[in-house]
C-alpha cells in the first residue's frame, strides 16, 4: 500500500464512517489500557491484584465498543459486550458499596 491510497482511502470515506472507526479505535485504546493498570499494580504489589481503575476502563470501554459493534450490527459482539458490561458494573456497584459501609473486619 502506497500513501497515495491511503489518502485516496481517507478522501472517499464518508465521514460517518471516520468518526466510527475513531469510536472504535478509542474503544480499543480504553479497553487495553485496564491491561496495562492491571499488570502495573501486580508488578507493584508483588501478586496479582485487580485494581479498581482496571474496571472503570473495563467499562467505558466495553460502553464504546458495544456502540461500535451496535453500528456494525454484528449480534456476536453485541452480545459479548454487553454481557461484559453487566460484570462490569456490577464490580464497579461492589466497589462502591464498599467504600460506603464498613467491612466486617473494618468494624470489628
Amino acid at each position: 500500500m502506497h500513501w497515495t491510497d491511503l489518502v485516496h482511502w481517507w478522501l472517499t470515506t464518508p465521514t460517518t464512517e471516520l468518526i466510527w472507526i475513531g469510536i472504535g479505535l478509542t474503544a480499543q485504546l480504553l479497553f487495553s489500557a485496564r491491561f496495562v493498570v492491571q499488570w502495573i499494580a501486580t508488578e507493584k504489589a508483588r501478586y496479582s491484584i485487580i485494581p479498581e481503575t482496571f474496571w472503570y476502563f473495563s467499562f467505558f470501554g466495553g460502553i464504546l465498543l458495544l456502540a461500535y459493534a451496535c453500528y456494525r450490527a454484528d449480534p456476536v459482539f453485541i452480545i459479548g459486550q454487553a454481557t461484559g458490561l453487566v460484570i462490569y458494573s456490577r464490580n464497579i456497584y461492589f466497589i462502591w458499596l464498599g467504600k460506603r459501609e464498613p467491612s466486617p473486619a473494618k468494624a470489628a
